[in-house]
């Protein structure tokens, strides 16, 4: 079983993945995976990104999980065939500021922060096939989304649907 992490840079996906990892569960850190496993693409100096081929990193992927229960940390971990997708969200105003201590370019904190509040990969994820629920994890501690993140891997995923965080509200501020 494949369970991808994701959400834009920022939303607290590697803290929480290692609480997970502190809990027991075997969890890839997926920007980790794609250095040690030589799957960086070209750099893309625009968007100050590296573009990885995400068939390349599948197939690596597969052969690393096979028959393992695994979770995927990253933010292209929801384009690997996963069977669930848990996506962690972040206030777009908070996140500015989690980015902006990060010493992120204003650039590139604004083309993160537009992504969460568009929900760009939300909507990504909802286009696999994969069954995919959603976080807010603005004002929760890493510990208390990883036991959120394991009650829904044990079923109980009421509230946490697609379309459960809503940051519509600040959209004219960031769009």
């Amino acid at each position: 079983m494949m369970i991808a992490i994701t959400g834009t840079p920022g939303t607290g996906k590697t803290a929480v993945a290692n609480c997970l990892r502190e809990k027991g569960e075997d969890v890839i850190d997926l920007h980790h995976y794609i250095e040690e496993n030589g799957l960086k693409g070209s750099l893309d100096k625009k968007r100050d990104t590296y573009n990885v081929d995400a068939e390349e990193l599948n197939t690596s992927i597969k052969e690393y999980v096979r028959g393992k229960k695994v979770m995927a940390e990253g933010h292209l971990s929801h384009f690997l065939d996963c069977d669930m997708i848990i996506v962690i969200r972040c206030r777009p105003s908070v996140l500015y500021e989690r980015l902006k201590e990060r010493g992120y370019t204003e650039k590139k904190i604004m083309e993160n922060v537009q992504a969460e509040a568009l929900d760009v990969i939300l909507c990504e994820s909802t286009e696999r096939n994969a069954h995919v629920f959603e976080i807010d994890n603005t004002s929760c501690t890493a510990e208390q989304t990883a036991l959120m993140i394991k009650e829904i891997i044990s079923g109980r995923s009421s509230g946490h649907e697609p379309g459960s965080v809503d940051w519509s509200a600040e959209m004219e501020k960031w769009c």
